[in-house]
C-alpha cells in the first residue's frame, strides 16, 4: 500500500509517522521549504521561535504519546503565565476574582453583575451568533469587554455575523458564574500543577515534533517532499462507490494520485489532504456546482507576524498577552524570552512577536514590511509594554496566508455540503486545521492525522470531520498524570 500526504503540518505528519510506523509507503508533499507549517521553528537573530504561541496540551492518550515518543525528555515544564490586555489594564486569563475588581470601576462592575441578571432573565433563545451565544453565558457587558474587540480584530467580520460554533467550541460550558467561583476558590484543595497552570514545551521550539516526525519518516523509507506543490488530485471515475441517499449504491470516484504543479503524476492507493479544502476541491474534476458554489462561500483569514529583537531581558513575565484594546490592531504578543531557556541561546535579548490577521484585500495585508514594522514598534510603544527609551533592533514580518478558518454565520450549511461530496470520493481523506475547515488546535490536528491513519491501517469507518467538534479540552487534567509518568 501507498498513500501520498498533502502538507507537512502537525495533521500531516503525525498521520505519516503513523503510518510509517505500521510498515506503510509514505510520500509526503508541502509546497514550502519548512516542516511544521504553522506550527513550525525557525532561527532569528541568534535565536529560535515560533509561529506564535504554541502551547501543548492533552489528555488524550494517543496524543501524549506521540508528543513523549518523539520529544523524549527534551521539554521544559513552562509555568504558564496569560494576560488580557485591555484599556491600559492587566486581566488575568484565567480570570481572578480580585484581579477584575481592582481593574474595573464600581459602575463597570454593577453593569456586569446587573446585564448577567438580566440575560439570565431573558436569554436569546437558540443563540445563532457568537455574539448571542456568549452574552448568553456572560452578559452583554462581560462580551463587550472581553470577547469583541479581540473576535472582531481575530475574524475581521462583526461578533454578529460569527457562528455561535466558534464560542461552543472554545468556551465550551464556562459561563460567569463558574467563572466568579472558581475565581474565590481556585484550586486551594489540590496543589498539583494542571494543564492551566503549566505546559510541555520541547526545548528547541514547538517545531521539533514535526521536525522528528519528518525524520522517522525519512528513516522508514519514506519520502518528505519540500517545496513541491501539488496541483490537484487524479480521480478514476470507475473506482469508487457512491451513496444516493435511498439504500442504492453507485459507481462514484476515487483517487489514484495527485498531480504536482510541474504536471508529475505520482500514483497512490490514498491521498490524505491537509491542503485548503477550498483549494482541494478545484483541483477535483467534475465536482457538481452546488458543490463549488458552496465552497466559495468559505473563506480563511491570513495571519501576519511581526517579530521584533527588543533590547532588554525584562520586559514582562507573560507568555503571550492577549490585546483586547480597540485602539491597536494587533490583537496577540509572545513573549518567547518566557518559554524555553534553550530558545535564548544565552542572548542578551528579548524577541517578541505581534499578530496582525487580515483579509487578501486589506491594505495592511499587501502593504510593505517596513511600513507594516513602524506599525507594530508604534504599538507596542502605545501599550507601554516596550518603554521608549528601550531600542528595538531588529524587525522581520511574517505572511502567514489562509490560517484561520471563518466561522461565519451558517458557514455549516455550505460545509456539510463539501463534507457529504466529499465523503463519496473512496481512498481521499481530508484532515487539519486547512483540510478539514476546523478551526484546530496542534492537538486536534496530532488527533486527526492519527486516526487518519487508523482509518487506512485498519479500515476503521471513523468520521474525522467530527473532531473538535466534540473534543473538550480537558485542561484540568494534573501535568503529572499527563506527560510525567
Amino acid at each position: 500500500m501507498k498513500v501520498l500526504i498533502i502538507g507537512a503540518g502537525p495533521a500531516g505528519l503525525s498521520c505519516g509517522y503513523e503510518l510509517a510506523k505500521a510498515g506503510i509507503e509514505v510520500e509526503v508533499y508541502e509546497a514550502s521549504p519548512f516542516v511544521g507549517g504553522m506550527a513550525r521553528s525557525f532561527d532569528l537573530w541568534g535565536q529560535r521561535v515560533d509561529i506564535g504561541p504554541h502551547r501543548f496540551f492533552s489528555k488524550e492518550k494517543h496524543i501524549n504519546e506521540f508528543f513523549t515518543t518523539l520529544v523524549k525528555d527534551d521539554y521544559t515544564l513552562v509555568n504558564r503565565m496569560t494576560r488580557i490586555y485591555y484599556r491600559n489594564r492587566f486581566f488575568h486569563y484565567p480570570i481572578k476574582l480580585f484581579n477584575v475588581l481592582r481593574n474595573l470601576p464600581p459602575t463597570t462592575i454593577f453593569m456586569i453583575l446587573w446585564e448577567y441578571v438580566r440575560i439570565r432573565i431573558f436569554p436569546y433563545k437558540d443563540p445563532k451568533t457568537f455574539e448571542e451565544w456568549v452574552s448568553n453565558r456572560f452578559g452583554r457587558k462581560l462580551f463587550e469587554i472581553f470577547f469583541k474587540h479581540y473576535s472582531e480584530k481575530l475574524w475581521g467580520i462583526s461578533t454578529s455575523k460569527i457562528d455561535a460554533d466558534w464560542a461552543a467550541q472554545r468556551i465550551k460550558s464556562l459561563s460567569l458564574w463558574e467563572a466568579v467561583i472558581s475565581a474565590i476558590f481556585g484550586n486551594k484543595g489540590d496543589k498539583h500543577k494542571t494543564l492551566l497552570d503549566q505546559f510541555a514545551y520541547p526545548d528547541n521550539g514547538t517545531g521539533t515534533i514535526y521536525e522528528r516526525a519528518a525524520d522517522y519518516i525519512l528513516n522508514h523509507g519514506g519520502k518528505v517532499n519540500l517545496q513541491t506543490p501539488v496541483k490537484g488530485v487524479i480521480q478514476d471515475a470507475g473506482l469508487g462507490i457512491r451513496d444516493q441517499g435511498s439504500g442504492t449504491r453507485d459507481r462514484g470516484s476515487g483517487v489514484t494520485g495527485i498531480e504536482l504543479k510541474d504536471g508529475t503524476i505520482v500514483k497512490a492507493d490514498y491521498v490524505v489532504s491537509t491542503m485548503p479544502l477550498t483549494l482541494l476541491l478545484k483541483g477535483l474534476k467534475d465536482v457538481p456546482a452546488d458543490v463549488i458554489s458552496a465552497a466559495e462561500k468559505l473563506y480563511f483569514r491570513n495571519t501576519l507576524l511581526v517579530y521584533l529583537e527588543v533590547d532588554s531581558m525584562d520586559l514582562f513575565a507573560d507568555n503571550w498577552i492577549y490585546v483586547h484594546s480597540p485602539e491597536v490592531k494587533h490583537g496577540r504578543i509572545t513573549n518567547f524570552r518566557n518559554w524555553s531557556r534553550e530558545l535564548n541561546r544565552d542572548k542578551k535579548t528579548t524577541i517578541l512577536c505581534m499578530e496582525f490577521w487580515a483579509f487578501d484585500h486589506d491594505a495592511i495585508w499587501t502593504d510593505n514590511d517596513e511600513n507594516i514594522a513602524e506599525l507594530a514598534k508604534k504599538e507596542i510603544h502605545l501599550l507601554k509594554l516596550v518603554p521608549q527609551q528601550t531600542k528595538i533592533l531588529n524587525a522581520f514580518v511574517l505572511r502567514v496566508p489562509r490560517c484561520y478558518p471563518v466561522y461565519e454565520t451558517g458557514y455549516q450549511v455550505n460545509l456539510k455540503k463539501v463534507e457529504t461530496y466529499l465523503d463519496t470520493v473512496e481512498n481521499l481523506i481530508p484532515i487539519g486545521r486547512y483540510g478539514a475547515f476546523k478551526y484546530n488546535n496542534q492537538d486536534h490536528s496530532i488527533l486527526m492525522g492519527i486516526l487518519a491513519a487508523d482509518k487506512i491501517t485498519q479500515g476503521l469507518d471513523t468520521d474525522l470531520w467530527k473532531i473538535n467538534t466534540d473534543v473538550e479540552y480537558q485542561e484540568e487534567a494534573r501535568i503529572k498524570d499527563v506527560l510525567i509518568q
